[in-house]
């Protein structure tokens, strides 16, 4: 196979933790070698898949250097290649034994000095990160070569994942293709909380162009739900969510403390009351005058001015259209019936897109089909049965630091979900533009993380919190262009890529629609599905 390659030079020193120096060939352009490219170096016994971090200028003698040859293009082609040359930093991601049938290996060791380093071609690629098939999905190519990149779908499921990026990057268009991956695969079933309108139907692109929606894409597989009544009444949607006052916990209102501008004392309160009132809690207060609030701040050791306030910033969750004094869990039970059996949904806020709904709602709705996998992966293990076993459930939420900074991920339950890595079926895609307010420790629990440009120094070491080498691929990502193009890293790739990202076009929906077809023609329709999963 190094035949087929072009040569661009010899690895000259380096070592395993810091990497490997090539001296690039005279013939080459140092131009022409930028960072995020692929290389592979030929070893004794194993070919070594690497990463280009970084390109160095480089002269045998200083002297050079201190008189340069201004001008004379004839004097500099005499210098380059011997006095002046071009280095290149690689690190390693990948061995390669030569028996191509063996299987990839961990970077162990390196290889001896003057290995010479070629190109990397398109069957590089390929032995390395397969091909488009049932359980693998091209995400991108890589910058310089026509060759898929893909995602393996299993493994992306199994852990929760991240999409990072600054405003403008195109993270909606990330977050779309990967769901079309898992939906398409029908690896597990989505819940998409679809704060901005951008999921379920077609939205409208940066250039102006619509592109479709998930409904669009995956017909009856996809199920659009909403807080709108006014979209109810259209009969645009599959499903209305009303949220009562007798739902809210008080792991609610811990989430909204930075929204609502609670005190220090507010979560004391809610649990007085709570103790009191039980399910009614919150609906008690609201109807509290000055005359009750002292009452019960005697009887309860409360303070009456803390009760006055709980009440008075709590009083903005019922002016939400969506809320309702008393209500039963029937729209999120059927929700939770369709996610069972294999369906996605994206719930759509419509008008309701403020801070203070989306984690409300999240939160409220997150926990209550989180208890339902808990205790369906319970009835599992007691059984051993098959049909018993949780299909896999992954939630997307936008703006995920509100719900995972580090004074609210140990509180609430996308923080429990985060640390869990699937212990019950139920990973996260978190999707944020500021990953550094995200909690460390959920951010080393990602499995995979697809970032587009950031420049927040703070954003780039978060990104790389747990990550091995992220020096190196701190750099590569400094070099992203803002539109799409993507580092790709962790545990559904095999190793750390550059991609430029599939297009969210017309390819794209005639690749889902030819596959999907054949997918639908040996499907049950999701009402007999359900039936089967929920008898009478």
């Amino acid at each position: 196979m190094a035949s087929q390659r072009n040569r661009l030079g010899v690895i000259t020193s380096g070592s395993l933790s810091e990497g490997l120096t090539a001296r690039l060939e005279a013939s080459e352009s140092v131009e022409d070698m930028r960072v995020g490219k692929f290389v592979v170096v030929q070893g004794e016994k194993h070919e070594f898949f690497s990463m280009i971090t970084d390109v160095t200028l480089e002269a045998t003698s200083q002297k050079i250097l201190t008189d340069p040859p201004d001008g004379d293009s004839f004097l500099q082609a005499v210098l380059a290649g011997t006095s002046t040359f071009g280095t290149l930093d690689l690190m390693p991601r990948l061995m390669l034994p030569h028996d191509l049938s063996a299987q990839l290996l961990p970077v162990k060791t390196v290889p001896r000095h003057f290995s010479p380093v070629f190109e990397a071609q398109e069957g590089d690629f390929t032995r390395v990160f397969g091909q488009e098939d049932a359980s693998h999905f091209e995400i991108g190519r890589p910058l310089d070569m026509n060759v898929p990149v893909c995602l393996d779908l299993n493994r992306l499921v199994e852990r929760s994942n991240g999409i990072f990026g600054k405003s403008g990057t195109g993270k909606s268009f990330l977050t779309r293709l990967l769901l079309c991956g898992v939906i398409h695969a029908n690896i597990a079933s989505n819940l998409i909380f679809d704060m901005h309108n951008e999921y379920g139907w077609e939205t409208r692109a940066e250039n102006n162009t619509f592109v479709k929606g998930l409904k669009q894409l995956f017909g009856s597989d996809v199920l659009v739900y909403t807080l709108d009544r006014r979209a109810s009444q259209r009969n645009q949607i599959d499903g209305e969510v009303v949220i009562g006052l007798n739902q809210i916990e008080i792991e609610d209102v811990i989430l909204l403390t930075e929204e609502l501008n609670l005190s220090s004392t507010a979560t004391e309160s809610s649990y007085l009351l709570h103790d009191r009132f039980k399910q009614d809690w919150l609906r008690s207060l609201l109807e509290m005058d000055s005359g009750a609030i002292t009452e019960f701040a005697e009887q309860s050791g409360a303070h009456p001015s803390s009760i006055s306030a709980l009440k008075r910033k709590l009083a903005q969750i019922p002016r939400l259209g969506f809320v309702e004094e008393k209500a039963d869990f029937s729209s999120i039970d059927r929700m939770i019936e369709q996610l069972a059996a294999g369906r996605s949904i994206v719930l759509s806020f419509g008008p309701h897109g403020g801070s203070l709904a989306y984690m409300l709602v999240a939160n409220l709705i997150t926990r209550r089909i989180h208890r339902h996998w808990t205790q369906q992966t319970a009835r599992f293990l007691e059984s051993k049965n098959e049909r018993d076993r949780p299909h896999p459930l992954m939630i997307t939420i936008e703006e995920a630091h509100k719900f995972l900074n580090p004074q609210t991920a140990r509180q609430t339950i996308f923080g429990t979900i985060a640390r869990e890595l699937r212990k019950y079926s139920v990973t996260l895609l978190v999707v944020d533009q500021r990953p550094s307010s995200i909690d460390n420790e959920v951010m080393s629990q990602l499995g995979t993380r697809i970032t587009a440009l950031l420049n927040d120094d703070r954003d780039i070491d978060a990104v790389f919190t747990g990550v091995s080498g992220a020096a190196g691929l701190k750099a590569v990502l400094a070099t992203l262009d803002s539109k799409q193009q993507a580092l790709v890293l962790g545990h559904a790739v095999p190793m750390p890529v550059v991609v430029k990202t599939r297009g969210y076009d017309e390819a794209l929906y005639a690749a889902v629609q030819r596959r999907g077809m054949a997918r639908t023609e040996a499907m049950p329709t999701a009402q007999e599905e359900v039936d089967e999963l929920f008898p009478d």
